[in-house]
């Protein structure tokens, strides 16, 4: 028989909040943290604006020596796996810890090291380069120094899979706990990848938006007038456990994973497929892995980039395999105030997805001003709604064509 799985806790850094209650509070404010980069000198790039991390401090976290030898992405990963287990209140020297794991994605990993190390290779010479180069920027650091801090011996590894890591990640997790390979997981993803290589690299696909006057206005989803993503940096954790684990130890249930959808659109390695068959088979799989009928979905947590082949496809994917349902369903974009993840997206937007159903308020899409006739849903523009969510889907879709969806209740016993 198939294990349940309940989610128990979560910590989150993210443009717009630190930690959970500030998080929640601006995002059903509507508040954007997209600003100018202070990072480093942009005045070269045709894009200057980004979603950054706000007054974080390592050492309030890890030990200065260790939060030395750990790239960015790395130490806000293991911010938010602390914060996660004290959110869910586990007790880890009553536990097992061989029966408790951790699966942590990054859609790039350790660029700022890379980006540093190299500089030193080119100026300095081999005998320069740091001895933690490669473990620093390796992907599966966070989750290693995660199980290192807390001494987890169950199943630990990372996933890669562009914007979808994270909730590939998540997805892996759930099975994990399913199948019985263990009773508590960790899990989520973190990204840090603001530095002088991603956004040049970025600028020259001209994915990104260009609206550097305006950068609180410059994510968009949905909206008529969006020009491209705006890149972010952060990090979500996210604290599974199998439901009589959880029961037996009295912890607060935030609500219930309870399906598990993936595909690829098989068709470009960034495009996605304009048909929408590939996020359309990735929800459709999701819905049907958590035994539910389509009526019975009340909201989208939606991958929304504010790209203009993304929303589309995605508002396309929507109606194909809602039908009629699409028109009563509620979709929203969190990107259109946070900016995007890339591979720890999928970890934040699952927890405003938890958030929502445990609140009965949505989000908005904010600067939703000019309505585009091919994104044509209810993307609650502008200002939050409430409303009683019992069973929600999360979409999340990378380069390649990988596509994740994540399926939610609300736990009732």
């Amino acid at each position: 028989m198939d294990r349940r799985t309940v989610i128990t806790g979560f910590g989150v850094l993210t443009p717009i909040g630190n930690d959970k209650k500030t998080f929640w509070e601006n995002l059903t404010a509507g508040k954007s943290g997209i600003t100018s980069i202070t990072h480093f000198d942009t005045s070269a790039f045709p894009t200057r604006i980004a979603g950054e991390i706000k007054d974080f401090d390592a050492l309030a976290y890890i030990e200065k020596k260790e939060a030395k030898r750990m790239d960015p992405f790395c130490q806000y990963g293991v911010a938010c796996a602390i914060q996660a287990i004290e959110d869910s209140g586990i007790e880890l020297e009553k536990e097992n810890l061989e029966r408790i794991g951790v699966i942590v994605a990054s859609g790039i990993g350790g660029l700022t090291t890379w980006e540093e190390q190299h500089s030193r290779l080119l100026e300095k010479g081999p005998s320069r380069v740091s001895p933690f180069f490669i473990p620093s920027m390796i992907v599966n650091t966070a989750a290693g120094s995660i199980a290192i801090r807390f001494g987890f011996k169950g199943p630990n590894f990372s996933v890669s899979s562009a914007c979808a890591s994270a909730g590939h990640a998540i997805g892996e997790a759930y099975l994990t706990i399913k199948t019985g390979r263990a009773d508590i997981m960790l899990t989520g993803g973190s990204e840090a990848t603001i530095t002088p290589i991603a956004l040049a690299g970025f600028c020259v696909m001209r994915a990104l938006s260009t609206r550097n006057d305006e950068p609180e206005r410059a994510s968009r989803p949905f909206d008529k007038e969006r020009d491209g993503f705006v890149m972010s940096e952060g990090a979500g954790i996210i604290v599974l456990e199998e439901l009589e684990h959880a029961k037996a130890r009295g912890a607060n249930i935030y609500s219930e994973l309870i399906g598990y959808g993936a595909s690829d659109d098989a068709f470009h390695i960034t495009a996605p497929d304009e048909g929408g068959k590939g996020a359309e088979l990735s929800m459709k799989n999701a819905i049907e892995d958590a035994k539910l009928n389509l009526e019975e979905i009340d909201y989208i947590n939606a991958h929304g980039t504010s790209t203009p082949l993304n929303d589309k496809t995605e508002t396309k994917a929507i109606k194909f395999l809602f039908k009629d349902h699409a028109k009563k369903l509620v979709v929203s974009s969190n990107k259109s105030m946070f900016g995007h993840m890339l591979g720890a997206s999928s970890a934040s937007e699952l927890i405003a997805t938890i958030l929502t159903i445990k609140n009965n308020v949505i989000p908005p899409t904010i600067n939703y001003e000019f309505p585009d006739p091919e994104c044509d849903l209810d993307y609650v523009p502008n200002q939050a709604r409430e409303k009683v969510v019992n069973v929600a889907i999360s979409n999340s879709f990378g380069f390649g064509g990988h596509n994740v969806t994540l399926t939610l209740n609300r736990f009732t016993g």
